[in-house]
């Protein structure tokens, strides 16, 4: 009979790849040190067949290894969620198809998971030069002001948490890089922890000006998922009502001086502008109540908490000592 599995290592294979063959070479003989029973998913995104096809010969040689490959190209978030369906372990190990972390560095993740639900790898100390330090330090930043959630690399693919916030936390578009924040929304508990980083972890290239603004974009979402998911109206309502005031006090201005200081309205632009602030600020304001509206229509479907333990007596009826049950429901941790 097959042992249960423990452990389940995801593996997105995408954009970036380095050599399989030694990169695979060191996640086994690091997994194999772990004395966990395991299983290694590589899940291939679609347009990089020379991955699928070395990965397939590795994973013939192997009864720990499997290739999921997609039909077409779904991007990162996508190709991690078909990985996690296909877990059969009670933790999950996501691991990129390149060099970032030394992996006999991997027991450290195991070792902190006891403590909390999501594990955070951060590569220190970090090799890599000024303007990258300035870079990484200028997002992480912007994310705590924005979020409230203080991490340091979440660049770094390598992550471990608990089966259990897969089923809560549902990746799209390119979330996957904020994955512990929104876990930690849901109320999961989240820790970074620092591991060596690869001596053969070099970016080769450079990135665009588009992704620096794709970036923003999803920590605005982020901003937004996090603060405001469940109470759209305080995000459009503040806005909305600051467009409003803006607005209401050019046009009173201009109808002050119109009455009180014999000052025509003609050739204004003035109040074409504050009639159009009065106008954006009330259509913002109604998107929020429109959010509102829909969110009371779903509210008992729409789940917002986690358990994390039940405490009750035993069932026997005889008064016996109280015990603590850990469910793996939906929703426990």
């Amino acid at each position: 009979m097959n042992k249960k599995v423990e452990l389940s290592v995801v593996v997105p294979v995408l954009g970036r790849i380095d050599d399989l063959d030694d990169l695979v070479s060191g996640y086994v003989d690091a997994l194999e040190g772990l004395s966990t029973d395991y299983e290694m998913i590589f899940v291939v995104d679609g347009g990089v067949d020379e991955a699928f096809e070395s990965l397939s010969k590795i994973a013939k040689a192997s009864d720990r290894l499997s290739v999921v490959r997609l039909a077409r190209y779904f991007g990162e978030a996508t190709v991690l969620t078909a990985g996690f369906d296909q877990a059969k372990g009670d933790l999950v190990l996501t691991l990129p198809a390149y060099h970032q972390v030394e992996p006999g560095s991997l027991s450290r993740l195991l070792d902190e998971i006891d403590s909390c639900d999501v594990v955070v790898a951060r590569r220190w100390p970090r090799a890599g030069g000024f303007f990258e330090s300035l870079r990484r330090r200028t997002f992480h930043m912007l994310l705590k002001v924005l979020s409230g959630e203080d991490f340091n690399d979440l660049g770094c693919g390598v992550r471990l948490f608990r089966k259990q916030v897969v089923k809560e936390v549902h990746l799209y578009g390119d979330q996957h890089r904020f994955f512990p924040v929104l876990a930690g929304r849901y109320g999961f508990r989240v820790k970074e922890v620092d591991v060596a980083q690869s001596p053969k972890d070099h970016f080769r290239g450079r990135y665009r000006l588009r992704e620096y603004l794709h970036r923003l974009l999803d920590i605005a979402t982020v901003f937004f998922l996090v603060r405001f998911t469940k109470k759209p109206l305080r995000f459009f309502g503040m806005i909305g009502s600051a467009v409003v005031a803006v607005g209401g006090a050019v046009v009173l201005i201009l109808v002050v001086q119109r009455l009180f200081f014999d000052i025509g309205l003609a050739d204004r632009p003035a109040l074409l502008l504050g009639s159009l602030m009065l106008v954006l600020g009330v259509q913002i304001f109604a998107l929020g109540l429109i959010g509102e509206l829909i969110i009371f229509t779903h509210a008992g479907s729409i789940k917002e908490y986690t358990i994390r333990t039940i405490v009750s007596k035993s069932g026997n009826g005889d008064g016996g000592d109280p015990s603590v049950r850990r469910l793996k429901v939906k929703g426990s941790v």
